[in-house]
């Protein structure tokens, strides 16, 4: 609708008119998060659709951007943004550096500086093959011939989106979800998501927040095709980002049966698979599945930007038993190509089982859980609800309780209030949640910016109470339970989340969650007896 607006102008130049614009924000806002075209010149040398690209961009870029022009840095910019906002791992570029400048990574044989397969050379096709054998614990060795390599997973979604939709039709997500996903298919492709809206309620068959359930795929489905959308897919994130959801193989069996019944493809994204950093939790790849439901449109992909802490190495892998689907991704690998020596740089990784096991994973996995564990230790010192989830480098944080009204524009100026305090997370509208007020944090990070980081939200969240303190004295209001949801110990420290209220509910409403976060710490029972509290 948006790129029909600016279609719609005629001619090329001049500004938007002040209605436009106003129309314009308003569907990017529902769409996609923030969008702010005010001012915005279109411009003479691009196209409807240069022009909707240029304009495209949401909270996450914009913190993206404003992370680059001021990076913190403990010598040379103190008082600089410290990043919690992009998913990337920051804890083992000490292993990695190592492991990428051995004298085995260092070859540059003529056919790596020459035009490969398209699909990728052979050598490092048939080691994705084994690797992907071996770690997603697959019944029967996977073929080479079933893999693709591009150069990230995010030219993966945009192949896969051009290759299995026509333009107009859709893909099926349940929100909230990895918000690059959207311009992966959209910008390129002109696919649309239909979203299959997940919220914290625990509800008929939900058993803990934000639960996907066939019954919510069924109806996201038919609403969209009641409204004459044609769906074509089904993608899948597993884990989860920004939940750290890992789906049982009871879930994924569910979900793939569901869409063999409507004959929908599934793609899978399980770029996080070795980033599940607890023993208690297990993953469960598609590929480790006995059978599957529709094999020629089930697709896995996954890539070591995650996994192996290297995001500035552009690398995702597809594995799919339909040729047709293979052979058509492939062809735009032309666009999407790794370079060869990179090729081999990561073949001669996956191959070297032995330090992956011994080294790589063991310490990775002990860095991940000490940096979880200290940021949710200082959520609940403040008595802030998350998600507790052993996956990924994300906490999925409630601030619901510093929203006084409770909705996107408040959440909007929360999250740029941490921004202006030097800290960059991302807010729930970016991941397109149902409800205002969750952000994600990122936790995979050296101890001393976590530390910094930390301050800095503490900070706002002190200031941003005592506001809502101030506000409730002067003007009292009344508590207003309805929609809000009610927690389990899945979210941790709140029994049940509850608005700003006036100040003689909220005393008690305060001394309950005060209690219940202190019983829940490990040694509050031994430092606080009886006689002290009386």
């Amino acid at each position: 609708q948006a790129l029909s607006e600016i279609e719609g102008l005629g001619g090329r130049g001049g500004s938007l008119p002040e209605t436009r614009v106003q129309q314009l924000t308003k569907r990017r806002v529902d769409m996609h998060g923030f969008c702010n075209p005010s001012g915005f010149q279109r411009s003479p040398y691009l196209s409807a659709r240069g022009n909707f690209a240029n304009i495209f961009q949401g909270s996450t870029e914009e913190g993206y951007k404003a992370y680059h022009a001021d990076k913190y840095d403990e010598d040379k910019n103190p008082n600089g943004i410290i990043n919690f906002g992009t998913s990337e791992n920051k804890l083992c570029f000490d292993l990695m550096s190592k492991r990428l400048t051995q004298a085995d990574m260092n070859v540059m044989d003529p056919p790596l500086l020459q035009y490969p397969d398209w699909k990728g050379h052979l050598f490092l096709r048939e080691e994705v093959a084994r690797f992907l054998t071996y770690y997603c614990k697959a019944p029967a060795p996977l073929k080479a011939e079933n893999v693709i390599v591009l150069n990230g997973c995010g030219s993966l979604f945009s192949a896969l989106a051009t290759v299995l939709c026509d333009p107009g039709e859709a893909v099926l997500i349940a929100t909230p979800f990895y918000g690059g996903i959207i311009q992966s298919i959209f910008l390129y492709g002109n696919v649309k998501l239909v979203y299959v809206c997940l919220d914290s309620k625990i509800t008929g068959t939900s058993t803990r927040p934000f639960q996907l359930t066939v019954e919510k795929l069924e109806k996201a489905l038919q609403d969209a095709r009641t409204e004459g959308v044609t769906v074509r897919a089904l993608i899948l994130l597993n884990p989860q980002n920004p939940l750290g959801d890992i789906y049982s193989l009871s879930e994924l069996r569910d979900y793939l049966e569901f869409a063999k019944r409507h004959e929908l493809h599934v793609i899978v994204d399980e770029i996080y698979m070795l980033s599940v950093f607890d023993e208690s939790a297990t993953f469960h790849s598609v590929l480790g599945m006995d059978r599957l439901p529709d094999p020629q449109r089930t697709h896995v992909m996954w890539g070591i930007t995650k996994d192996f802490a290297v995001s500035g190495i552009r690398f995702g892998t597809l594995y799919t038993e339909n040729q047709d689907v293979a052979n058509a991704v492939a062809s735009l690998c032309y666009f999407h190509g790794v370079c060869g020596p990179i090729q081999h740089k990561v073949a001669q990784l996956l191959r070297d089982r032995e330090w992956i096991n011994q080294v790589y994973l063991r310490a990775n996995h002990a860095r991940l859980k000490a940096a979880h564990t200290y940021v949710t230790d200082e959520l609940k010192t403040l008595g802030v609800p998350f998600l507790n989830r052993n996956a990924g480098f994300f906490v999925w944080i409630d601030f619901r309780k510093y929203l006084k009204t409770g909705t996107f524009e408040e959440e909007l100026l929360l999250w740029k209030r941490f921004l202006d305090n030097k800290v960059l997370l991302s807010c729930g509208k970016a991941f397109e949640c149902s409800e205002p007020g969750w952000f994600r944090i990122i936790f995979a990070d050296k101890t001393h910016r976590l530390q910094l980081g930390m301050q800095r939200i503490r900070k706002v969240l002190e200031e941003r109470e005592q506001e809502i303190l101030a506000e409730e004295k002067e003007q009292p209001c009344q508590s207003d339970q309805d929609g809000k949801a009610d927690s389990t110990d899945e979210v941790i420290f709140v029994s049940r989340h509850q608005e700003p209220t006036c100040a003689g509910s909220s005393s008690l409403g305060d001394l309950i969650g005060l209690l219940q976060q202190q019983m829940r710490s490990s040694d509050w029972l031994q430092k606080n007896t009886a006689e002290q509290f009386a």
